[in-house]
């Protein structure tokens, strides 16, 4: 485990994590179990298709390891770990209605399967209990930081619908996005340890911060990887951000960057959703330069994740922490 690590002086690795996490994950799952019952069959199979299909669970996990780094050691990051994941899912189910996908996690979306209506609706399901749940931990301070995340996410759902197909999109405003659809939860992730740790402000605002820069991180390494990986990596078909017309940052880079040739070709493609002449876009995405600036900005958002602690407590969860801003830029899914 980490302290092995630690004793010898070799770098924390993937097993360590799942070695130190493992018991406590354990508890996550369970009650993320408890909680999906529903006397609604259609719930019951929709939610744990997704739920229970084999994701990476950094969300909680993130939970965890906070509440940890700051010493807590009570029962309620397992509860609230689960909140987090329930949101998370939910938003996938949102989002997959929304860009019409067919493929997550290597496998057929819900909405594929059961159709658009339903996994609208428990994805709603999802969120509701989710409030239900955060409820039992009688954290105002909490609540309040679940209630505002979770409208920022909806608020990020807008925003990129209104960037669909338009080639306009900045860069700052491809940012704002991300922020609001994948770092707030990181970053509210994070910030649960804290505040069950009861961490003193100057540490909560630094895991806060920490959350921040690692969702950032991982969100621009999921756009890089729609332009550099397999689709048996990836879980998903590769470019789909593309035929989803998704003004992503490796197409925002290109077309600031590139030819006239290279932007027009871009530009029709994110105006049109169509993804034909994908192997044309990513030889231009890296003939610019556009797909090393997107891992260059994951990789600067990740050693600022790390910056971000470096006061907290030495510990192995701090341990695991750092190598989790690591992980997020150099995985291949």
């Amino acid at each position: 485990m980490s302290e092995v690590a630690a004793s010898s002086n070799r770098p924390f690795t993937l097993d360590d994590l799942k070695t130190l996490t493992d018991s406590d994950m354990l508890r996550v799952n369970q009650v993320i179990t408890d909680n999906l019952a529903s006397d609604v069959v259609l719930i019951n199979q929709l939610s744990k298709h997704i739920i229970l299909s084999g994701g990476k669970r950094l969300r909680p996990m993130l939970v965890i390891l906070a509440a940890r780094a700051c010493r807590y050691r009570g029962e309620d990051d397992a509860l609230l770990a689960a909140v987090v994941e329930f949101i998370h899912t939910a938003t996938l189910l949102h989002d997959d209605v929304v860009d019409d996908s067919d493929m997550r996690r290597g496998q057929r979306t819900a909405s594929t399967i059961w159709g658009n209506e339903a996994a609208v609706l428990v994805g709603d399901y999802l969120y509701s209990r989710a409030f239900q749940m955060m409820v039992r931990a009688q954290s105002m301070a909490i609540m309040d930081l679940l209630a505002n995340t979770t409208n920022t996410i909806a608020q990020g759902e807008v925003l990129q619908l209104l960037n669909i197909r338009d080639p306009d999109t900045s860069e700052a405003k491809y940012h704002e996005v991300i922020y609001a659809k994948t770092a707030c939860l990181f970053e509210a992730a994070a910030r649960i340890g804290a505040l069950l740790g009861q961490a003193d402000p100057a540490h909560e605002r630094a895991l806060q911060a920490y959350g921040n820069h690692l969702g950032v991180a991982f969100q621009l390494i999921d756009d890089a990887l729609d332009y550099s990986a397999e689709s048996d990596e990836l879980g998903k078909n590769v470019g789909d951000d593309l035929a989803e017309g998704k003004p992503t940052l490796p197409l925002i880079r290109a077309m600031a960057t590139g030819s006239e040739a290279q932007r027009n070709l871009i530009r029709e493609a994110i105006e049109s959703g169509h993804a034909e002449r994908f192997d044309d876009i990513n030889r231009a995405i890296v003939a610019t330069g556009a797909l090393q600036y997107t891992i260059d900005q994951a990789q600067m958002h990740a050693e600022q994740a790390k910056q971000s602690i470096v006061d907290l407590q030495a510990s192995e969860y701090k341990q695991a922490l750092l190598f989790l801003a690591d992980y997020a830029v150099e995985r291949r899914y």
